[in-house]
């Protein structure tokens, strides 16, 4: 049983709670919410809210929307209010939710493990077209997301959605999140084990269930066999690792605790090693938790890494063996270094089955409507209508038969989806920012796709592996720390001393076994006019002093502050 205010667990029944509110832990028996969030999750679970959308708000209109429901229990089913046109940097922070809320909404279609039929991807293009203005996002999370969603249509939508075995529930909100997956799970030639059972099962335990509905804040998770480590396994909650043990054979290595935002943190492994069949149960204690002890006093500590850096991976891996798996687990290897430093998996690669898969990159992930059912029609002449996202902002398509490799990579390319970008596409990653996104400072996505000309045309023999990532905020959904370059939105003072546009600079940020993040320079921030000069400038300065071999996030941690500035 789930442990909930009204029924706590056996162990924290037992348990006196102190004087103090401590870190409102439900395990030591800090019940009382104590703020907002807390107390609107308190009174109504937020799955509970569709209902009222389907038979209450979708037939009233916005105007008949509760707060609560509206900038809370809503998320539980993908659905945020998107930014009031017009409405610039500094508004943000500044005006009260109700004045920067527009009538409109980005609407999340949670794809876990990145796999879509067809079918499935030429209805979301329909919807892209019909409900929200053409706009469909590929995120960083193999996602997709609208925008411009009316509350009237959401229950079409749904409809359509479910139809093809696709779903927004718990896409946001505090709740479990999409699980990722290795795009080429399955099909990859040098795959070490295909996680796909593991999260099919997961998904039909968790998503969607009460004892799991209400936790301290979201919870990601990842799951990949693969030796390229392409799911950002470092800054995920929980993550899943493809590994081969000297006695057991291909399983999983386990990493808890990562995440980025305002206060970043890697995810650390617990040394274990689970099968296959084990991961749902590693999930599920390791979900319950976050649920029992993670900190629901702050929202900016309820994060399961604060718990994990509080703890230790001893202590959390004790506490999952004591007292929610009941055994212990096995000892394990750690994953090796992959051997590429790229891990989005773009290009032509052969399938173990003979086949072959293609990735291809749009600009920063954005895509339309009208694209994505092209690119349906094309996988369907092509491939055997399998496609797949990536935690990259990217897409691949599966199973094409060799005769068929040239043609496919001809028509993808007429639509500008690059199957060999250049490393300023393949790069590029970008948040929603501030065209739809409430929190944002600066513009992102526009801004991202003209660097990438603009860093196409100045430095065409750049080859070099490269990180770009953009993002409109401090909270750092496009993963700005572990970049080779990334660029948090801000305002900034230009020359003529006004307040614009910029950001500052994280240098020589990296994922992989060498995970780290990158390097603040004092007082180094660029406006948006200057970006492509600044990236420009230090990019040409990394090929003028490089070392034989040596990686851009590597130079950029011995370079002096004077060739990052």
């Amino acid at each position: 049983m789930a442990a909930t205010p009204e029924n706590p667990t056996p162990a924290a029944a037992r348990r006196k709670a102190g004087r103090h509110r401590g870190e409102g832990q439900w395990a030591v028996g800090h019940f009382t919410p104590l703020n907002g969030n807390e107390q609107f999750k308190k009174d109504d679970d937020g799955l509970n809210v569709r209902t009222r959308i389907e038979t209450v708000y979708s037939k009233r209109g916005f105007d008949s929307i509760d707060p609560n429901d509206l900038r809370g229990r809503m998320r539980w089913w993908g659905l945020y209010t998107q930014r009031k046109q017009g409405l610039d940097g500094t508004k943000t922070g500044v005006l009260e939710p109700e004045e920067l809320d527009d009538e409109y909404f980005m609407l999340r279609v949670r794809i876990d493990g990145g796999r879509l039929t067809t079918e499935q991807l030429r209805v979301i293009g329909e919807i892209s077209e019909e409900f929200a203005r053409g706009t469909a996002d590929i995120t960083d999370r193999q996602n997709v997301q609208y925008h411009w969603i009316r509350i009237e249509d959401v229950p079409e939508i749904w409809n359509r959605l479910e139809a093809v075995g696709l779903s927004t529930t718990e896409a946001c909100g505090d709740t479990p999140r999409v699980i990722l997956g290795s795009p080429v799970a399955g099909i990859a030639e040098d795959e070490i084990i295909d996680g796909t059972p593991a999260i099919d099962e997961i998904y039909r335990r968790i998503v969607g269930n009460k004892d799991f509905s209400n936790l301290p804040r979201k919870f990601k998770s990842a799951v990949s066999g693969s030796p390229q480590l392409d799911v950002a396994h470092e800054i995920n909650d929980i993550a899943f690792v493809g590994v081969h043990h000297p006695e057991h054979g291909p399983g999983f290595d386990v990493w808890v605790g990562g995440g980025l935002s305002t206060n970043p943190k890697l995810g650390v492994r617990l040394g274990t090693w689970v099968s296959l069949d084990e991961v749902p149960d590693v999930y599920e204690g390791v979900i319950s938790i976050f649920r029992d002890y993670g900190y629901r006093r702050l929202r900016n500590r309820a994060r399961l890494k604060f718990l994990v850096a509080d703890w230790g991976p001893e202590k959390f891996r004790q506490v999952l063996q004591d007292e929610y798996l009941k055994r212990e687990l096995t000892d394990g290897p750690a994953p090796e270094q992959p051997a590429g430093q790229w891990r989005d998996h773009m290009g032509v690669h052969r399938q173990k089955d003979g086949r072959f898969y293609i990735g291809f990159a749009p600009r920063v992930g954005r895509v339309d409507g009208a694209t994505l059912t092209k690119i349906a029609g094309l996988a369907e002449q092509h491939g055997s209508g399998r496609l797949r996202t990536t935690a990259d902002q990217k897409l691949i398509l599966l199973d094409v038969e060799e005769g068929q490799v040239d043609s496919a990579v001809a028509a993808l390319e007429a639509l500008d989806l690059r199957v060999n970008p250049t490393p300023f596409r393949r790069g590029t990653m970008a948040c929603t920012g501030i065209e739809f996104c409430k929190l944002a400072i600066v513009e992102t996505k526009a801004r991202g796709a003209s660097l990438i000309d603009e860093l196409e045309r100045r430095i065409p023999e750049f080859d070099e592996p490269l990180t770009i990532n953009i993002n409109g905020c401090p909270n750092a959904c496009a993963r700005i720390q572990v970049a080779d370059i990334g660029l948090k939105g801000q305002l900034v003072l230009d020359d003529d001393g006004n307040r614009v546009e910029g950001y500052q600079v994280h240098l020589g940020g990296a994922l992989g076994l060498e995970a780290g993040f990158g390097r603040k320079v004092r007082g180094l921030k660029v406006t948006a006019t200057e970006l492509p000069d600044y990236v420009e400038r230090v990019l040409k300065r990394f090929q003028a002093e490089r070392e034989t071999g040596e990686r851009f996030a590597t130079w950029a941690s011995r370079a002096s502050e004077e060739a990052l500035s």
